[in-house]
């Protein structure tokens, strides 16, 4: 993936302009200021995750259609589950670093309108934490720790998912992750949306 500043600038213009939204329209919608949204269409701001998170909830998006180009105008996955095709995507050419936050992110599987689901590698690095907003009703994601453990914030408490154990949890409630130890964590986060 190029410029992370500059493909999240690219992909919130071309999803504002889809839906012929303003920036007042936009940051009405998503509850992220104006200000906040011009400073990332020109490239002069990395939001954080939870910035990104409220943008793609206001905006009626996946988390992936900000992060993960659009190839000529269509949906990769939706092209291949027609055509029966299998897909191999690797974490490690996808991996990058879109946000502030300090954490990696590798879009595995971008989200399908059809299965309605996206898959992603997260990679929490030493003392990262992060406490996350309500995602749209009805929204569901797993968590599946493959190195290292994390822990997750749900109904008020945190709770340890260590290496090979997973959670499912809706995210329509107030949720976190953090990584307390000093070694980078790393989970697949599975993200269903009805």
């Amino acid at each position: 993936m190029n410029n992370p500043n500059q493909h999240l600038a690219r992909m919130l213009k071309y999803y504002r302009h889809q839906k012929s939204w303003s920036l007042d329209k936009t940051a009405q919608e998503t509850g992220v200021s104006k200000a906040m949204l011009g400073q990332i269409e020109r490239k002069e701001s990395s939001p954080t995750v939870a910035i990104l998170w409220k943008i793609a909830t206001g905006m009626r998006l996946s988390l992936s259609q900000l992060l993960e180009p659009i190839d000529n105008g269509g949906d990769v996955q939706a092209t291949i589950i027609h055509n029966q095709a299998p897909i191999f995507r690797h974490a490690s050419a996808l991996r990058s670093q879109p946000t502030t936050d300090n954490m990696l992110i590798a879009p595995l599987f971008p989200f399908d309108p059809q299965l309605k689901f996206e898959i992603f590698e997260l990679t929490l690095l030493g003392g990262f934490e992060k406490r996350s907003q309500a995602h749209a009703t009805g929204v569901i994601e797993h968590i599946i720790v493959i190195s290292g453990s994390i822990d997750v914030f749900l109904g008020a408490q945190w709770q340890r998912v260590s290496v090979g154990e997973g959670v499912r949890f809706a995210a329509d409630t107030y949720h976190g992750y953090r990584n307390l130890s000093d070694l980078p964590a790393v989970f697949h986060n599975i993200i269903y949306y009805p």
